[in-house]
């Protein structure tokens, strides 16, 4: 064979190996990206906008015909010396010489429709050694074996002074019971609560003095109940106002709060929704004014309404002294920060599915914080309306 096509053979073959070797290296070269690389997402699906949650509206009051006069004997028994509790299924007015030392009780449907006006007169249980005997008024549901709750509504207290506490509850006392434990196993729980709670009781006109008590208690389930024209004075160990669990569409207005509590806040809203707080006085607020919560896991129980759609709006907190002091309005005030938390049973319903509070679209505005700071509002959720709360001084 010639030299020169030899030579051009060969470096023909050359030409071709290389090509080989490249295409190769090309193929491991891809091999390699793809197990290194991630490999393709989806792509990501953004959420709908969503819109503004509109408040839910109070329902109708319900009406009921005012109960008829009691008889002589109720009024015998009233005003007769001792500390026996009397139940009442009707209508009493009372003179301002009056001084009543015993408990009233307002029981079941039969006791709709009850009017109590003190006519300035006074209810006086404070001698009482237990929390129990110097609780002056209780409003609650009666239940016959395994039948119905039978709730009480429109029942109205005006014109009274109480040394004493006001009761107001459906399931429970308080949201720690072993009825209400049973009843939040149920997604239903909040509806049943109201349903078997004291509807439209109205305090109005009336002076309070705490011995050493939470003064008023709205307890689990309660709607409809109105604090209004009163004044709340005396020691509490513990808050003057508290409103329950799952209650809802409760009133607190143009009330004077002078009473001084132990440590807590003056106003608990704990799990209780749409209610109304408006253009009350808060003499004493340093341990704190309004807090809105939902309490977790107390009692094994659960709490399942989120404490939402509050409005707190016209009230005056007049500070003494704004150092070390606790917030005028503190919404989500707990999140969980309770050691008892884990108490409650496992379930996909309110606080065992997140110890939050969820304190959300209420509305702050327009308070006064009078010796104090704007900081004494304290918010951490953009869905609560908060503004145009007027601090003058500290």
């Amino acid at each position: 064979m010639h030299p020169t096509k030899t030579i051009s053979l060969f470096l023909a073959s050359l030409a071709l190996v290389s090509l080989a070797l490249a295409g190769c290296q090309s193929d491991l070269a891809t091999v390699a990206d793809a197990a290194f690389s991630e490999p393709p997402r989806p792509p990501i699906e953004q959420p709908p906008v969503a819109e503004p949650p509109t408040v839910p509206p109070a329902p109708a009051p319900e009406q009921a015909e005012p109960k008829p006069a009691c008889g002589a004997d109720v009024q015998a028994k009233l005003k007769a010396p001792g500390a026996n509790a009397v139940s009442l299924d009707c209508s009493i007015r009372l003179s301002s010489a009056d001084v009543v030392t015993h408990a009233l009780v307002f029981e079941g449907a039969a006791a709709s429709g009850s009017v109590l006006d003190c006519g300035g007169g006074t209810i006086d249980v404070s001698a009482g050694t237990s929390r129990k005997q110097k609780t002056a008024v209780v409003v609650r549901s009666s239940k016959a074996g395994s039948g119905a709750w039978s709730a009480p509504s429109n029942v109205t207290i005006r014109n009274c002074r109480i040394n004493g506490f006001v009761r107001i509850y459906g399931l429970g006392e308080n949201a720690n019971g072993e009825t209400m434990k049973a009843s939040s196993l149920n997604a239903n729980h909040t509806a049943f609560a109201q349903a078997s709670a004291p509807k439209n009781v109205r305090l109005e006109n009336v002076t309070f003095k705490a011995p050493d008590g939470i003064p008023i208690y709205i307890g689990p389930g309660v709607t409809g109940a109105a604090l209004v024209d009163s004044r709340i004075d005396g020691k509490s160990t513990s808050v003057a106002v508290y409103l329950d669990a799952e209650s809802a569409n409760n009133t607190i207005s143009n009330n004077v709060f002078g009473i001084s509590t132990e440590s807590r806040e003056l106003i608990a809203i704990d799990g209780s929704a749409n209610n109304r707080i408006a253009n009350n006085t808060f003499d004493h607020p340093e341990n704190g004014g309004i807090f809105v919560y939902r309490n977790c896991g107390e009692g094994g129980v659960i709490r399942h309404q989120k404490p939402e759609f509050n409005q707190i709006t016209g009230n005056t907190f007049r500070y003494g002294s704004a150092f070390l002091t606790q917030p005028a309005v503190w919404l989500n005030s707990r999140n969980g920060n309770r050691n008892y938390c884990s108490d409650e049973p496992a379930s996909p319903f309110g606080s065992a599915a997140s110890n939050l509070d969820f304190a959300r679209h209420n509305i702050v505005r327009d308070n006064k914080l009078v010796g104090g700071s704007e900081s004494l509002i304290r918010n951490d959720d953009t869905t609560n309306d908060v503004g145009a709360n007027v601090a003058t001084g500290g």
